[in-house]
């Protein structure tokens, strides 16, 4: 605790926690600090801003004055109540952190309640606020109010353009001179309660009203209490799954049942490259796993929620379809630089935006026909619009599947042809194909077939080096990619074909490092593929890859293992970042990340089942082929 108590910029990765309200979210640092916060939606700009700069960026920190000697954290029970316990000589103080939920109502303006109390002795404590507006550039106008009528209200304005907050609290932090930051100390002893709430307002002539904090934090614990007992699994590691579906409960949009890749961007895979990027949008390469993860454990409402959004947000020409969307469906993601931001520990560019959205990404295609046909055989019932939009994708996969693209990786380096691009290509003809034989569903089935079965020759023609014994990352290369160790989980080969034993042994040789997994060899200097710098941690969705693959290929012992390691590796509150960096020991990417709580939640529903409904999924497609 000593180190988080003398950084002037952000904390460690792993040393943060999570708050959401299901419209935007919060970290927040073992040493009390909020870093980061966007308002009012998760790809709004931020108004903390400490994770990708220091203090001078914002951010809004409760913590004792004295050296904090340990600190311990959970959340209570299955909510997103935060509870951090500062450990002082003088005595222990529980920091409440929470963002009261707002799932329903489209009214209801963001919200963050903090509260201290204190458990023993007596504890000094400073309550720092400093708001900077627009990413850290703006700093805005703050002014105390009293007002007297129609009740005593006292609290603070923080004002500037279009953005505006709230603070008030049992003890207002005052203007700390020469610092544009507002400060306050008070002793907090043994039975006692002091709280802050901040409050966002699209309208700084109509703020929003008090609120009553310890009430706000009641029904925060009783909706999470609520939404987590419709979680039907009870298998072995309980407590890390659940925690991941909160996780990617906490990670959904409300509004529209998209769910963001993750609430942060520009959080490095490297700490010595340029592979920074925003990830706070919703990308169709997670529809099937999404639907899985949220529909194999009971929660059936937001995977039909998550549908919705994918049908609206790829509704239109099919030649539009994006590997990504905003939020609430918007296509335009727009990538530029705030050059004022230094970036996480002085790892630049920070990038605000995706120009990924306009890349050609032929994986999607399969992905979107995979999650839909999922959603079939889960009992989703399809609708005329649903299958007509379904047609016209792939009416338009049958003009450009013969084109290279850019991967599942989105690389800036030349199109290729990604052999797991290719194998998605032929997911997406295999699911309309099934969609007519078992579904009854009208369509061109000879034709979609024909394709289906060329491109799958096509696959074990170029995509199968028969010198290494596996299928490489792109046709004619020799480099390994851990994407193929999908192939028998999507059905393109059974799990036993020897071709796919090969790439699982080669995968292990190559990219394993211990039970993590790179997604492919970025080597130490520019990678040729991706035209990026520096070498990349390991992928932790990957490594949960390799818990499925060696499942799947009879070796289960040493996938439970494994899969219990990679547990290990949650922090102390159960959130995984993108990626974990062997040499520094250190989480690296945006975090928390849903493709890794998605990849753990599936290894758990392969390792030890968790479907909710009496028919099997039939995911994993032809097994005879």
């Amino acid at each position: 605790m000593a180190d988080d108590q003398q950084r002037t910029g952000p904390s460690l990765i792993e040393h943060y926690a999570l708050l959401s309200d299901l419209r935007t979210s919060a970290l927040v640092g073992r040493d009390g600090s909020i870093d980061w916060l966007c308002l009012p939606r998760f790809d709004s700009p931020s108004c903390f801003t400490r994770l990708l700069g220091d203090d001078q960026h914002g951010h809004w920190r409760i913590a004792p004055t004295c050296p904090v000697q340990r600190v311990q954290r959970r959340y209570r029970d299955n909510s997103l109540v935060l509870e951090t316990d500062f450990h002082t000589d003088y005595g222990t103080v529980r920091l409440i952190d929470s963002m009261p939920p707002h799932e329903k109502n489209q009214n209801d303006q963001p919200c963050v309640v903090r509260t201290v109390e204190g458990i023993t002795g007596e504890v000094e404590i400073r309550v720092r606020w400093v708001v900077r507006f627009a990413y850290g550039h703006s700093k805005p106008w703050v002014r105390t109010i009293r007002e007297r009528e129609p009740l005593l209200d006292e609290y603070l304005l923080a004002l500037a353009g279009p953005h505006t907050v709230v603070l008030r609290g049992d003890k207002l932090p005052r203007r700390k001179e020469d610092e544009r930051a507002h400060e306050t100390t008070l002793t907090v002893r043994a039975g006692e309660r002091h709280s802050w709430v901040m409050q966002w307002s699209q309208d700084p002539d109509r703020l929003p009203p008090p609120v009553d904090p310890v009430q706000q934090v009641r029904e925060n614990e009783e909706f999470w209490r609520e939404w987590s007992q419709r979680i039907t699994y009870n298998g072995p590691h309980q407590d890390a799954v659940h925690r991941s579906l909160v996780t990617l409960k906490a990670l959904t949009y409300a509004p529209s049942g998209g769910m963001v890749a993750a609430p942060t961007t520009s959080l490095p895979e490297a700490l010595d490259g340029n592979r920074n990027w925003d990830y706070r949008y919703c990308w169709l390469r997670d529809a099937t796993l999404v639907l899985l993860a949220l529909d194999n454990y009971g929660c059936s409402a937001e995977a039909a929620a998550w549908r919705r959004w994918l049908l609206r947000s790829v509704a239109g020409d099919p030649a539009d379809v994006q590997v990504m969307y905003g939020v609430g469906g918007e296509r335009h993601l727009l990538e530029w630089q705030p050059d004022w931001l230094p970036g996480y520990e002085g790892n630049e560019p920070v990038r605000i935006g995706n120009a990924a959205y306009g890349q050609l990404q032929l994986d999607v295609f399969g992905e979107v026909m995979d999650a839909l046909h999922l959603a079939r055989e889960r009992g989703v019932t399809e609708n005329p619009d649903s299958w007509a939009l379904q047609r016209g994708m792939i009416k338009h996969l049958e003009t450009i599947w013969q084109r290279p693209d850019k991967g599942l990786w989105e690389v800036r380096g030349p199109d290729r042809y990604f052999t797991h691009s290719r194998v998605m290509i032929w997911v997406a003809f295999d699911r309309a194909v099934r969609a007519v034989e078992e579904d009854g569903l009208p369509g061109p089935v000879e034709r979609w077939r024909e394709i289906r079965d060329t491109v799958h020759e096509e696959v074990l023609e170029h995509g199968f080096n028969s010198e290494l014994g596996a299928f490489t990352q792109y046709y004619g290369g020799t480099t390994l990619d851990a994407a193929t160790l999908l192939i028998p989980e999507l059905g393109f080969l059974p799990a036993d074909d020897e071709r796919v034993l090969g790439t699982l042994r080669a995968v292990e040789r190559q990219l394993r490092h211990g039970v993590l997994v790179d997604r492919y060899n970025t080597h130490e200097g520019t990678s040729s593929v991706d035209a990026l710098t520096g070498r990349e941690g390991s992928f932790l969705a990957c490594s949960f890859w390799l818990v499925d693959a060696l499942a799947m290929c009879g070796r289960r012992d040493e996938a439970e293992r494994v899969f219990e390691e990679l547990l290990g590796m949650a922090n102390d509150v159960g959130l995984l970042s993108e990626e974990y960096d062997v040499r520094s020991g250190r989480f690296t990417g945006n975090f928390p990340q849903a493709f890794s709580h998605l990849a753990l939640v599936n290894s758990a529903a392969v390792l030890y089942g968790g479907h909710t409904r009496n028919e099997p999924s039939r995911r994993n497609g032809r097994r005879g082929r």
